[in-house]
This record gives structure tokens, C-alpha cells and sequence, in this order.
């Protein structure tokens, strides 16, 4: 690659972050990264109808938390700003003008209400939402139609209108894409896209090309839902800036969920998240779950998003992401739609809690104890993380599996071992508790624990789960001496002598 790789990641402020786009965030970083480029993030702005209040500061933490830092953004600066659409509104007019005096756009000063009246007036069975295209320009209120005198006057006079694209007749557009090969289009089937709105704001098409042009991108990686205004993207090259500038694209096949395409209402309909964080909505209140607040650490997030539709070509499933760096190359991404399962997600994060080492995991968990009220001590808590972490496959189950190490359980499931409670076991664990007093690790605590059960001629086995119960509570938990090494002595002491009361 002659010239310097550039990408970017263009989102509109409108909502949290789909899987789909934080997988097209990826893919860009990885790529840009690969090739010792630069990943920009510029937020498309143009559509100030749909802007949320707090989307935009929704993506920069987003992207943290994922560690996809951009090298320029809106925050962060860059030679090629500014990155926020809305601040390079005088940009896009004298583009759309010029296409209009070449004859490759016009001026359509059709109202709504006129607009509206078309569709109704062309709805058919066969065509349900007539488009503003070739066969229907002749007959609306623009400049292909208007007297030159008339355009003038509305022109001069204020009067609301749009830019339409001249889409040609009888073209044949191709372009190869990175994915999927060489792509082509017919521009009879290709409405006359609006590229400049009434408020002077241009649409994606205008400013996608516009902007990609000015900010240098070499390379645009977007999802398939896009390829249906590559026409609209190569007449715009191809005009305004030459098609040999334009960047290589690859559009990403679809994340499908268990009923087509995924979409953030599958996340409530079966109960997994589809954003990357928490989205709390502050038009219509409504909360929709992230990967992040249900558990998941970012490395498994990030490694579970780059095999929906891509693979190296080996066995290996795990990456981190300097490997995903080493090894990612666009064209071994599938053409096919990439099915998510929640079931493997979760395996991804067992496997990368289990892989991570105490003091990575350590800032979450803390995090997690203090919001339930509890209190840790670093050293204790790393011990405690490194004995149950196989058996977390989300951060909150840290809070199950570690949580009767800072918290005496204040009750016990002895009906686990109430039938086969005796009189003797009771004077072992009296023995035992008597005995274990200067025990400091689990060596020692267990070769204490089977020196008492062969003075009461008890098997250990029988033994080991109801000293199980009175330290933790239930039948669960990693190895019992080691709970007991953890917990010390007088504490394990303490938990045997507040339980045997409550035993026949």
C-alpha cells in the first residue's frame, strides 16, 4: 500500500452502540493498526431530527472501555478537523452547487405535502413506496422542470428545497469490494438520493464522500446494509474528486440473531445484551442492557465480536488483541451473515476470566463487592479470585462464588446432610474445631481434619460436606481446605461452632 492507511468509524449520536457497529469499529482498528495506519472517529451529525442528548459522550466511552482509542476524533483532535459533521456545514453546500451547475444534481422545492400526494398517487401493489426517480422528476416541482427565471426567484426568495442527485440512465456501476469481489449496479433501479437538505445539512451521501475525501481515507468499512447506495457513493467519486481517489471499500455481512437480522430488540425478546454498554434512553426512558454491565470482561467482548464473520484460517479461538492485530486481514472476513450465540459469548468470557490473573480481574471484582456493600482487602480478594475463577463466567458470579469469604452466610443448607447426621459426626467437629486453632494453610487444616475422623473412626468423605456448609453456607465453592486456609483459623472455628447448635 503506496499511501498511508487511513479509516474511519462514522457514527450518528442517535443510540447506543449495536454489536454490528462496535464489530465495524474493530475491524477498522485492527486493520488500521495492521498496517501502521490511523483510525479516525467522526460523528455523522447531519440528521439533527434524530440527535440524542448524550449518544456521542455514549461512543467515546464505549470505545474505551473496548480499548479502541481513535487516533483523531472530535475529543481528541487531528490535522483533518473538525470531526463533528455539524461543524463542517459551509463544506458540503459549494460541492452540491457545483453538481448542480454541471447538471449532475438539482433543486427540488417539493413540499411534503406534494411529496406525500406522489406516493399516494403512484402506490401500487407491485410498487408500495413510490420512489422520487427517473420516471418521476418530470412530473414534481424542480429545476429540471422549472423555468430557469422561476428557480431563480424561489432561489432568491428563500423558498425550502432540497439537492436531488441526477441519477443517469442505462448505467452500469462496479466497484470491487474487499469481501465480496466485484459488485455491480443498474442506475435505473436508483432513486435521485436528496444529497443537501432544507436546513442546508447534507445527507450521509453527500457528506460520507465529501468528508472521506478531505480527511484522506483510504479504506471504508461498513455494513451490508450500505451496499444499495454504492451508486449514489461512485457517481459522487466519480464527479466531484475522480473514481481512482476513492477508497477501497468492504461492506461487513449482517450479526444475525435467532430471528434475522440481530437487532436491539432481540436482547429483551431472549434475554441477552445486544450493546456493548448500558444504553439508558432519555427520550423514551427506556434502559437497554450492555455486555459490560452484565459481566463480560472487554478482552472476551472484543474477541467474541471479531469471529462473528471472520476466522484466520486455524483452530484458534482465543486472541487477544495484539493477536487479532498480527492476524487480521479483511479479506478473510465471510461474505455470509455471522449468527450470534449467547451461549458461546458467555464461553468466551469463562475462558478470559479463567485466562486473566488476579490483579487484572481484581478493580472489577473490588468494584463489584464494594456496590453490594462489602468490604475487601486487595490481597485477600486476589487470593480469592485466583481459587473461584473457573467457576465465573461473568463478573457478578464472583459475588456467589467468593462472597461467604468477606460475609459469615447467615444461613445453612443442612438438609444437605441431615439424614445422615449422627452424634459422632457432631463430636468430631467439636474435636476438630478444638484442635485446628494453630492450622495455617490447608495442609495443615486437612491433615488435622483426617487425623480427627480416624480417632472417631469416621471416613473423611463423609465429613468433608458438612464442613463444606458450615463455612460457606451451601455445596459449593473451590476446595475446602483451601476455603479454610483463606478464611484462617479462628474464623473457620468461629463458623463450625455457630452452625453445630443448630444440629440435632
Amino acid at each position: 500500500m503506496s499511501k498511508k492507511v487511513r479509516v474511519r468509524f462514522a457514527p450518528s449520536p442517535t443510540g447506543g452502540l449495536h454489536l454490528g457497529g462496535v464489530r465495524t469499529v474493530l475491524y477498522n482498528y485492527l486493520f488500521a493498526r495492521r498496517h501502521g495506519g490511523d483510525f479516525v472517529l467522526r460523528i455523522e451529525d447531519t440528521d439533527q431530527s434524530r440527535y440524542v442528548p448524550g449518544a456521542e459522550e455514549y461512543i467515546y466511552e464505549t470505545l474505551s472501555w473496548c480499548g479502541l482509542e481513535p487516533d483523531e476524533s472530535p475529543r481528541k483532535g487531528g490535522a483533518f478537523g473538525p470531526y463533528r459533521q455539524s461543524e463542517r456545514k459551509e463544506l458540503y453546500r459549494a460541492y452540491a452547487e457545483r453538481l448542480v451547475s454541471e447538471g449532475k444534481a438539482y433543486y427540488a422545492f417539493d413540499t411534503p405535502e406534494e411529496l406525500d400526494a406522489m406516493r399516494t398517487r403512484l402506490r401500487t401493489d407491485s410498487n408500495p413506496t413510490p420512489q422520487y426517480d427517473r420516471h418521476v422528476r418530470g412530473q414534481m416541482r424542480n429545476s429540471l422542470n422549472l423555468p430557469e427565471a422561476e428557480v431563480r426567484a424561489l432561489l432568491d426568495g428563500g423558498t425550502p428545497h432540497v439537492v436531488r442527485i441526477q441519477m443517469p440512465e442505462g448505467e452500469t456501476l462496479t466497484f470491487t469490494d474487499m469481501i465480496r469481489g466485484a459488485v455491480s449496479f443498474d442506475t435505473a433501479t436508483v432513486d435521485d438520493k436528496v444529497l443537501l437538505k432544507a436546513d442546508g445539512m447534507p445527507t450521509y451521501h453527500l457528506a460520507v464522500v465529501v468528508d472521506d475525501h478531505l480527511m484522506k481515507i483510504t479504506h471504508a468499512f461498513r455494513g451490508e446494509e450500505w451496499l444499495p447506495s454504492a451508486p449514489v457513493h461512485i457517481l459522487l467519486w466519480r464527479w466531484l474528486f475522480g473514481e481512482d481517489a476513492m477508497p477501497q471499500w468492504a461492506h461487513l455481512p449482517l450479526i444475525l440473531g435467532p430471528s434475522g437480522k440481530l437487532s436491539k430488540r432481540d436482547g429483551a425478546k431472549y434475554g441477552f445484551p445486544v450493546f456493548a454498554a448500558t444504553w439508558n434512553d432519555p427520550k423514551s426512558g427506556e434502559q437497554t442492557e450492555g455486555f459490560r454491565e452484565r459481566g463480560f470482561l472487554p478482552e472476551a467482548f472484543v474477541n467474541l465480536l471479531a469471529l462473528l464473520g471472520w476466522n484466520d484460517g486455524t483452530e484458534q479461538e482465543l486472541f487477544s488483541l495484539d493477536e487479532l492485530v498480527q492476524r487480521f486481514q479483511m479479506e478473510k472476513v465471510h461474505k455470509g451473515g455471522a449468527q450470534f450465540n449467547f451461549e458461546k459469548a458467555q464461553w468466551f468470557n469463562h475462558e478470559w476470566i479463567k485466562r486473566s490473573p488476579a490483579q487484572r480481574l481484581l478493580p472489577d471484582v473490588k468494584a463489584l463487592f464494594a456496590g453490594k456493600g462489602i468490604a475487601t482487602e486487595d490481597g485477600k480478594l486476589a487470593t480469592v479470585i485466583d481459587l473461584v475463577k473457573e467457576r465465573c463466567t461473568v463478573l457478578p458470579d464472583f459475588a456467589t462464588q467468593a462472597g461467604f469469604f468477606f460475609t459469615a452466610p447467615a444461613e445453612w443448607d443442612t438438609a444437605a446432610f441431615a439424614a445422615k447426621w449422627t452424634p459422632e459426626k457432631r463430636a468430631f467437629f467439636e474435636h476438630y474445631a478444638d484442635r485446628i486453632s494453630t492450622a495455617t494453610d490447608a495442609t495443615s487444616f486437612e491433615s488435622l481434619f483426617k487425623q480427627c475422623a480416624e480417632a472417631a473412626g469416621i471416613k473423611p468423605g463423609e465429613l468433608q460436606l458438612p464442613l463444606r456448609i458450615m463455612l460457606v453456607g451451601g455445596k459449593f465453592g473451590p476446595p475446602v481446605f483451601a476455603i479454610a486456609e483463606v478464611l484462617g483459623a479462628e474464623e473457620t472455628i468461629e463458623r463450625i461452632r455457630k452452625v453445630l447448635p443448630t444440629l440435632g
